[in-house]
């Protein structure tokens, strides 16, 4: 993708959410803004934070793109580490069942749920799967988001895995969102292997895996970590098995029954434990002594109308709490940014400068790339969002609603895109 050189200069609030690392706790609250701020990329990378003023003393504008963000917020792009934004079919027809009271467990032991998705996905070609894929990238792009992490996981087999992971990659290297891939090949049990769950893990183990490592098709690995899924042990079988291929880990936990998968996450120091509705407060504890990102979901629990995970209760735990979509087509079918934040401070107790953080900085650090982006430090990507508002505070405020002017990847203005006359 192409690289450029830009000056943002006079923005009311330039949001740096400075950092290298996840910010926990009390840190969550620390957004770093500089008043009339500028920032200057070249090549892509960020060269220069701070006032205005200072920055046009050192920088000429005549070397740069230059976009004037007088009464503007200017934010670091936003992270969606949490998606399954690759996949085949929909289904509405189980948003109906859940509203007359299905419960999404009793939806997925009759067909319906994740294997509803796989059978669409196993059927769709590649070309259909990127399509559909590049329009909801096309969408997040619009809410601001310039890093998103995708799963696969509606295959449940060799063949739709590596489909799901290829396409991901192709779409990767033509989209300017940067796709973390995770492979999920554990995401559901299908019916052929009900009571064998122990087999189908030595089959990813075995004849998955390796060859996702040796071509590089995904960066981490994740399972579904619950009752009538996949136990303890056998979760910890196979992210013990990815660790030693080279994978980095990641667990759906905790978010039917409180199994135990927040201290697993622990106990294997995995990346990020997500979803977590269920979590312990010893599993809690665990993530915060362990340094594992706990990524919330608002989304899916507001979907499926249950009760949110204890967002506010871990950040005064001192744990690293990020925020992320779960895009999907079953149980949270949403790209929208604004929809997270506002859920998450209206209904999680989580303030909107710690939302801000958990959307920036610590969702970089939950796809282990807080050293590259989530935050408008020098050396980082120039990755940034501009809103139509002088503040961040009108993000969770104009409830729903997209605030995004501007977004820039790697120094390059791509929403709105510009059409060449």
């Amino acid at each position: 993708m192409k690289k450029g050189n830009l000056l943002i200069k006079n923005a009311a609030e330039l949001v740096t959410c400075s950092g290298f690392r996840a910010k926990k706790g009390k840190e969550m609250s620390d957004l770093q803004i500089i008043l009339d701020g500028a920032v200057v990329i070249e090549e892509g990378i960020i060269k220069a934070v701070g006032k205005t003023e200072e920055i046009l003393k050192q920088y000429s504008e005549e070397n740069y793109e230059v976009i004037d963000a007088s009464n503007k917020a200017v934010l670091p792009g936003f992270v969606d580490s949490h998606t399954h934004f690759l996949f085949g079919g929909y289904r509405a027809e189980e948003f109906s069942w859940r509203l007359r009271g299905d419960s999404y467990m009793d939806i997925m032991e009759r067909g319906g749920g994740i294997l509803s998705s796989v059978k669409a996905t196993k059927e769709a070609t590649k070309e259909e799967l990127f399509e559909s894929a590049m329009k909801r990238l096309d969408c997040m792009l619009s809410f601001g988001v310039t890093t998103v992490e995708g799963k696969s996981g509606y295959g449940l087999d060799y063949d739709t895995e590596m489909k799901q992971l290829e396409v991901m990659k192709e779409v990767d290297a033509v989209h300017p969102i940067d796709v973390v891939s995770t492979f999920l090949g554990a995401h559901a049990v299908p019916k052929e292997y009900k009571g064998k769950e122990d087999i189908l893990i030595d089959f990813f183990i075995e004849k998955v895996m390796p060859d996702v490592a040796e071509r590089k098709l995904a960066e981490f690995c994740d399972v579904f970590c619950e009752d009538k899924v996949f136990s303890i042990e056998q979760s910890r079988r196979l992210l013990t098995k990815a660790k030693e291929m080279g994978f980095k880990i990641k667990l759906h936990a905790d978010e039917i029954v409180p199994l135990g998968g927040a201290e697993l996450a622990a106990e294997l120091g995995a990346i990020s434990a997500d979803h977590l509705l269920q979590a312990s407060d010893q599993g809690i504890r665990d993530m915060e002594k362990a340094g594992v990102v706990a990524t919330l979901l608002p989304g899916t629990a507001f979907s499926l109308k249950e009760e949110f995970a204890r967002g506010r209760y871990m950040i005064d735990q001192n744990c690293a709490v990020a925020l992320a979509t779960d895009l999907n087509p079953g149980s949270c079918f949403t790209e929208s940014i604004p929809l997270i934040f506002a859920l998450a401070t209206l209904y999680m107790g989580i303030t909107t400068e710690e939302a801000l953080t958990a959307l920036t900085i610590n969702g970089a650090a939950a796809v282990d790339r807080a050293d590259k982006i989530g935050s408008i430090d020098i050396g980082k990507q120039g990755d940034i969002v501009i809103l139509e508002f002088p503040s961040y505070k009108y993000i969770p405020y104009h409830i729903g609603v997209s605030t995004v002017e501007k977004v820039v990847k790697d120094g390059v203005v791509v929403f709105p895109k510009i059409e060449k006359v």
